[in-house]
């Protein structure tokens, strides 16, 4: 397994709709150890792969509480929303993909995805709380959406800017 780079903001990837993966197979795999490993490492609950330039349907989880639980990484392939629930909760969320950005965003506290998991089998889950918020987060990554997409008008631009002006410096230095 192998870290990866995480892409951030202003990178036009992360806008990019991810393509469907055509096949499981050991480089799918390979993709998403790698991907539990950076996400382990970053630290973070879950990542997409478009967050590492790679524009597919993959992405990975894991909610566990790191000192009082064990972990449970949850890998989805091709995920599909089939139902959410009705209710809706805040959460504030961070992105690995934005960092130092925090972002109260109103989700259905509960949903039910279809995806196909590592071995390349057809799996059904029902998630609730922190799990569902990570999984549509997640998904978001993959059309193209980012937090900063719930923000107003004026504060996404001030967030745009700031990273775009932080693009400059990383370029020239």
């Amino acid at each position: 397994m192998s870290k990866l780079a995480i892409i951030t903001l202003p990178d036009p990837l992360l806008r990019a709709a991810s393509a469907p993966v055509e096949r499981v197979d050991d480089e799918v795999r390979r993709l998403a150890d790698d991907m539990l490993e950076t996400m382990y490492e970053a630290p973070g609950i879950g990542l997409a792969a478009v967050q590492v330039a790679v524009p597919r349907r993959l992405l990975v989880l894991d909610v566990a509480e790191k000192e009082n639980q064990e972990p449970s990484p949850i890998v989805m392939i091709n995920p599909e929303i089939i139902k959410l629930g009705d209710t809706r909760v805040p959460y504030e969320e961070g992105c690995l993909s934005i960092p130092d950005v925090r972002v109260e965003i109103e989700r259905p506290s509960t949903l039910t995805v279809r995806f196909i998991d590592r071995n390349g089998r057809e799996q059904q889950l029902d998630a609730a709380g922190l799990l569902a918020t990570a999984i549509q987060h997640e998904l978001d990554h993959l059309d193209g959406r980012l937090i900063i997409d719930f923000m107003s008008r004026l504060k996404r631009d001030i967030v745009i800017r700031k990273f775009k002006k932080l693009a400059r410096l990383d370029s020239s230095a």
